[in-house]
């Protein structure tokens, strides 16, 4: 006899295959295996195949129609980490290669806050361009970003057109960069949050602070980036090399 515990275990197990497998564009036109072919490919019983296709839908990533089948509504944008970080050069399909817009909630001239003007290292109340907007992929809002830059390079930042994603506004701008640091967290959406990104408040979201240094190693700019979770694949490779 199997109890509720072990049971909430497999229906975990399953929802991670599963969503792996959604998130990762595994079924062809979107649409998933039946209840069967799920319970035959897992040995898993019915109970627990509803109960994990259940809490992908709560995610918002499939959509289930009697008579129709089961559907993955969600097309996750995969991208690597150097790629986000604005380090290397965006591949030809890449997220930041021109696919995204912004819509500007936001740029003036503001003192630093106390926090900002310690992340990057300048004293407080030191002025600042506070640059706010929310990304658009596909015309969809995905993230909202708040940045802060120093002067110089607010001078050239303020009056540059905002035309795709933020590293060809640096470029744009003349802005060139050395190192890029992301401290990754996790938070629900408050009701500000989820009315500007479209989503339910309470519904997860990647929170990002993202740190960006001059070709001195001087920090000029902090970002407080709040991204929809299932719109993002973040991809990171290490490799380890034996001793020379």
């Amino acid at each position: 006899m199997r109890t509720a515990e072990q049971a909430g275990h497999d229906v975990r197990r399953l929802r991670d295959i599963l969503r792996a497998a959604v998130r990762g564009g595994s079924y062809p036109r979107g649409l998933l295996p039946s209840e069967a072919q799920l319970m035959a490919a897992h040995t898993a019983s019915r109970a627990t195949v509803r109960a994990a296709l259940a809490a992908l839908r709560d995610e918002g990533l499939i959509e289930r129609t009697q008579g129709v089948g089961t559907h993955a509504v969600v097309a996750p944008v995969r991208t690597s980490l150097p790629e986000a970080h604005g380090v290397i050069a965006p591949a030809r399909d890449s997220m930041f290669n021109q696919r995204m817009r912004p819509r500007e909630l936001d740029r003036s001239v503001i003192a630093a806050p106390d926090l900002v003007a310690a992340r990057l290292e300048t004293a407080p109340g030191t002025p600042c361009l506070r640059l706010e907007y929310v990304a658009l992929h596909e015309d969809e809002p995905i993230a909202i970003a708040t940045n802060y830059v120093l002067f110089p390079e607010a001078a050239k930042l303020r009056d540059t057109p905002f035309v795709s994603d933020w590293y060809r506004l640096l470029a744009d701008s003349g802005v060139a960069l050395s190192e890029s640091e992301f401290v990754f967290d996790c938070e629900p959406a408050g009701a500000a949050l989820a009315a500007v990104l479209g989503i339910r408040a309470g519904t997860p979201l990647m929170a990002m602070e993202q740190l960006i240094f001059d070709l001195d190693g001087r920090p000029f700019d902090l970002a407080f980036i709040h991204t929809r979770g299932e719109r993002f694949r973040f991809v990171s490779r290490g490799t380890s090399r034996s001793p020379a």
